[in-house]
C-alpha cells in the first residue's frame, strides 16, 4: 500500500521539530524512504512540500537540507503570532459551532483543574488543543492551516518557559472561550492579543547566530490598554 505523501511530510517535520533532523543536516531521499519505510517517491513529495513551508532548503551540490533560519526570521514568526491569532479567534466568536464550544469548554475546564495541581506536562499539551481548537472554530480552512504551520515553526525555533501563574493563564484561556461563546468578536480578538503579548517573553530561541548565547525574546514595547478588558 503506498504511504501518502501528507504522512511522510508530517513525520519529517515532527523529527525536525524535535531535532531528530538538526539544522542543517542533509536530508537524502535514500536514507528518509528507509526511516519511515516508503518509497523515494512520497520522500520527495513530502521534501517540496517542506520547502514551501521554510523547513528546507535545496542546495547546490547538497540536495535537500534542513533550514537554518536566523533570528530575525524567528522573531517576525512571534510577531505573526500576534496578528493572525487575534484574528483567528475574532473569526472564532462570528462561526463557531456548539461542537467548537463543548470542545473549548472542556479544555479549558480541565486547564484550570492542572493548573490547580501544578501539571505543567498536562497543560503544554492543554493549551495547544485550545489554540488548535480555537483555529478550526474559525471556520476558515487557510486560516487554520496558516496558523498550524505558524505553531509548528514556533516549536522548532523555541522553547517555552511554563507561565509563572498558570491559574491566571488559564483564566485567560477562559475568557476568551466565554467572549467566543457570546459571539463578542472585538472583545475575543483584544483578550487574545493580550494574552499573545504577555507570553511572548516566556519564548526562548533554540540557536544563537553568531555564537552568542540563546537569549530571552524581549517584551512587545507596545501598551497595552488592559482596562476595557475586565469587565
Amino acid at each position: 500500500m503506498r504511504i501518502p505523501a501528507h504522512s511522510v511530510c508530517t513525520a519529517i517535520r515532527d523529527d525536525i521539530v524535535a531535532g531528530v533532523h538538526g539544522r542543517g543536516s542533509r536530508l537524502t531521499e535514500e536514507l528518509l524512504a528507509r526511516r519511515y519505510g516508503v518509497s523515494r517517491v512520497p520522500v520527495r513529495e513530502a521534501l517540496r512540500t517542506l520547502e514551501a513551508e521554510g523547513f528546507v532548503v535545496t542546495r547546490r551540490h547538497a540536495g535537500a537540507c534542513v533550514a537554518e533560519p536566523g533570528e530575525q526570521e524567528a522573531a517576525d514568526l512571534l510577531e505573526a503570532r500576534t496578528l493572525l491569532e487575534p484574528l483567528g479567534a475574532s473569526r472564532a466568536a462570528r462561526r463557531r459551532t456548539e461542537a467548537h464550544l463543548k470542545v473549548l469548554r472542556g479544555l479549558v475546564r480541565l486547564g484550570q483543574e492542572r493548573a490547580r495541581q501544578g501539571n505543567s506536562e498536562d497543560l503544554r499539551s492543554l493549551g495547544g488543543w485550545f489554540h488548535d481548537t480555537l483555529a478550526q472554530a474559525a471556520g476558515s480552512p487557510s486560516l487554520a492551516a496558516l496558523l498550524t504551520q505558524l505553531r509548528h515553526k514556533i516549536a522548532w525555533m523555541y522553547t517555552v518557559d511554563a507561565p509563572a501563574g498558570p491559574v491566571e493563564y488559564w483564566a485567560e484561556h477562559g475568557a476568551i472561550a466565554d467572549a467566543v461563546a457570546r459571539g463578542d468578536s472585538e472583545r475575543a480578538r483584544a483578550l487574545m492579543m493580550l494574552h499573545t503579548e504577555r507570553s511572548t517573553p516566556g519564548y526562548r530561541l533554540r540557536f544563537a547566530s553568531d555564537g552568542e548565547r540563546t537569549r530571552r525574546v524581549r517584551k512587545s514595547q507596545r501598551a497595552v490598554n488592559t482596562s476595557s478588558l475586565r469587565a
